[in-house]
Formats: structure tokens, sequence, C-alpha cells
């Protein structure tokens, strides 16, 4: 394989969803890795192959919360989580359900837009917040 062909190799896609539900926004805090354990971020994870965003998404928030949800647009902006990881933030609307932390998390927050600030977001996901005020605003 030349430089060149090495250079266009698609990153593996992440996905974080702002869950958004009367007005508030779900937020998640990670029990795991070490690295992260203790920070806030938004529910999500990698897509698997042949996989839409959207649909990793939905399918994610079942594994990690226990809901159905649907996943509505992409936020601005893209983030390396480490080389070859790209991630990528969506809004989503819950469908049914109660948020529950059944995998890599320990405590659910709904946050309103004056509370967003009330956490420790990881990095990645404090970047994304002022789109997220945005719409809980609107």
């Amino acid at each position: 394989m030349d430089k060149a062909s090495e250079n266009t190799v698609e990153p593996r896609i992440v996905v974080g969803g702002a869950l958004i539900h009367g007005g508030r926004v779900l937020a998640a805090r990670r029990s795991a890795p070490a690295a992260v354990a203790g920070r806030w971020e938004f529910p999500g994870g990698k897509a698997e192959p042949g996989e839409t965003e959207a649909q990793a998404l939905e399918r994610e928030l079942l594994e990690e919360l226990g809901v159905r949800a649907r996943a509505l647009e992409r936020l601005p902006g893209a983030w390396s989580v480490r080389p070859g990881l790209e991630l990528r933030f969506w809004t989503a609307e819950l469908l049914a359900g109660d948020p529950r932390p059944l995998e890599d998390h320990d405590e659910l927050r709904w946050l309103g837009p004056a509370e967003l600030d009330s956490v420790d977001w990881i990095e990645h996901d404090r970047d994304v917040l002022p789109h997220v005020a945005r719409l809980l605003h609107a």
C-alpha cells in the first residue's frame, strides 16, 4: 500500500447522543475506563460495520440505557479520539423507556440549559455544549 492510499483509510466512527426530552438533555457519568471514570458525557459508542451513524446511536442508547430513541440530526464538528477513531455527535429524541445506567455509566442526570456546566464533561463532549444549549433554548 502506498502512502497516498494509507491516508485515505476512513476512521471508525463513534457516535455520541444528545438525548433530549422535555427541554433537558441526558448526561451520563462514566464508570470506566479509569482515565475518564467520574466524568460526564453524552452516551453512545462505536458504529459497527454496515451501520449508519443514526443506527449506531439508536442501538447504543438501547444497550447502554435501555431506551428506544430516534437519532435526529448530526451536530457540527468531529473529533479524533485517537488515530483511526472519530467522534461525532447527534441529537436524539426519547421514544420509549426510562434511562438506566446499564453499561459503562454509574449515574445519569437530565440537565436543563442553565445546568449544562454543573457536571465535569469529557473535553470532546464539552465542545458540543453550545450547540446543545441552542437546541434546549429553542
